[in-house]
């Protein structure tokens, strides 16, 4: 089976720190550039940040850069988020996404809760 499964959300108070998970599974993880995409409630997607295949290429949306940090082990087929300074304004379900080429997302996972609030 072809899939994302993304883990570690969780409440937070602001400011403190999460680290995401994303478990790949059925395809060769290495060969794929992955996304952390995220959805605040009632509101549209969100695109957080990208890394390369490799790991060695991060880009990151304006509203988390110097907060947030992708990366990846190609070995454990898994990438993170680590996530630092959280703000209330970061709640919202975080999904791990596969790039297909061509700024093709093909494949999500089904999401994980963060919730930022004290």
């Amino acid at each position: 089976e072809v899939q994302l499964v993304e883990s570690g959300g969780e409440l937070v108070q602001p400011g403190g720190s999460l680290r995401l998970s994303c478990a790949a599974s059925g395809f060769t993880f290495s060969s794929y550039g992955m996304y952390w995409v995220r959805q605040a409630p009632g509101k549209g997607l969100e695109w957080v940040s990208t890394i390369r295949s490799g790991g060695g290429t991060t880009y990151y949306a304006d509203s988390v850069k110097g907060r947030f940090t992708i990366s990846r082990d190609n070995a454990k087929n898994t990438v993170y988020l680590q996530m630092n300074s959280l703000k209330p304004e970061d709640t919202a379900v975080y999904y791990c996404v596969r790039g297909g080429g061509a700024y093709n997302m093909d494949l999500w996972g089904k999401g994980t809760l963060v919730t930022i609030s004290s």
